[in-house]
C-alpha cells in the first residue's frame, strides 16, 4: 500500500533530489535547470500559487514522488494546474495513481471543475500517465523553444472533476 500525505518541510531534500534527477535525465519536464532546496521549498511547499502538494511514500516511509496542484494566470479560476514527479529508481509502481487520487479528491472538495496538465510532446511517459488518469487533450502550444533553441510542442490535457466551466 502506498501512503499519500501533504508535503512537509522534512520532505524537501528528497523531493528536490527526485526532481533534479528527472531534470538531469532530460526530456520529461519543462524544467531545464536544477532546483536548490530553498527554491524547491519556495515553489512546492509555500508558493503563493500552491493549492496543495502531496508526497507518495514507499513501504519504508521514503518519498517516492510528489504531485503539486496550483493556480495559473492563463487558466480560469475554477481550473487548477498539476505537476507530477516520481523517482526513477527504485520505481514505486502505482505512486502516480495514488497521488492523483488524493489530488483530484482535494481539488473537487475545493470547488475546482477541472485540472490542467501541460506536458512536453516528447515526454511519452508523462503523456501516457495523464491519459491513464483520464486527462484528454485540448490544446497544443507549437514549437516552444528549449534553452538551446530546440522547438518542442507542449500538449495541454484536461481532467473534468464535475460539470461546469473548463480550462
Amino acid at each position: 500500500m502506498i501512503a499519500v500525505r501533504p508535503m512537509m518541510p522534512e520532505d524537501v531534500v528528497v523531493a528536490c533530489q527526485i526532481l533534479n534527477d528527472i531534470i538531469a535525465i532530460g526530456g520529461t519536464t519543462a524544467f531545464e535547470t536544477p532546483f536548490s532546496e530553498a527554491l524547491f521549498a519556495q515553489v512546492y511547499l509555500s508558493g503563493a500559487d500552491k493549492i496543495c502538494c502531496h508526497v507518495a511514500l514507499d513501504d519504508q516511509g521514503e518519498v517516492a514522488g510528489f504531485q503539486w496542484l496550483g493556480t495559473h494566470d492563463d487558466l480560469p479560476e475554477d481550473c487548477a494546474d498539476i505537476a507530477t514527479f516520481t523517482r526513477r529508481a527504485p520505481l514505486l509502481k502505482g505512486a502516480g495513481r495514488a497521488l492523483f487520487a488524493e489530488t483530484a479528491t482535494r481539488a473537487a472538495a475545493l470547488g475546482f471543475s477541472a485540472i490542467n496538465a501541460t506536458i512536453r510532446a516528447d515526454n511519452r511517459m508523462g503523456l501516457s500517465y495523464y491519459d491513464k488518469m483520464g486527462f484528454r487533450d485540448y490544446s497544443v502550444a507549437y514549437g516552444v523553444a528549449l534553452r538551446d533553441g530546440t522547438p518542442v510542442d507542449r500538449i495541454s490535457k484536461r481532467y473534468e472533476l464535475k460539470r461546469g466551466r473548463s480550462c
